[in-house]
């Protein structure tokens, strides 16, 4: 069965998400965190979409994005690919950093606030140095 065709068009708004093969760990350290933000950071004169929010979470990331230019497959593929060869690198590894495809969650300009508000909110929830593995299994002892 073939994957639904992403809708994107110019102006249009997302919320993003992508986690770790496996739900691994993808943020292993402060240097992990500022070399995404660093790669995210071009994104808008590389690809011109417009950055709304973000938050780095242990094993996966949310992104609040505006696509400008209809191009955010485009964008996002760099950015996972750039951040993958990287991290692949430095830690000696093969192989696929994210599990699957990106998420991208269309949504209106009105919504914009409620959107950012979760995002931003994720790390409160969940503190992004935990493993969710570990905490899972802290809170059922």
């Amino acid at each position: 069965m073939a994957r639904a065709t992403r809708v994107d068009f110019p102006g249009a708004w997302y919320h993003v998400l992508n986690r770790g093969t496996e739900r691994r760990t993808i943020f292993r350290s402060t240097r992990c965190c500022e070399r995404f933000i660093e790669l995210l950071s071009s994104l808008p004169e590389r690809f011109g979409v417009r950055l709304h929010g973000y938050a780095l979470m242990g094993n996966h990331y949310h992104l609040q994005l505006e696509s400008r230019e209809a191009n955010l497959s485009k964008a996002l593929h760099w950015l996972n690919v750039s951040y993958s060869v990287w991290f692949n690198r430095k830690y000696s590894r093969v192989g696929p950093l994210f599990q699957g495809r990106f998420k991208a969650i269309l949504h209106e300009p009105t919504e914009a606030l409620k959107i950012s508000r979760y995002i931003h909110l994720n790390p409160v929830r969940m503190p992004p140095w935990a493993d969710t593995r570990l905490a899972t299994s802290l809170r059922t002892r």
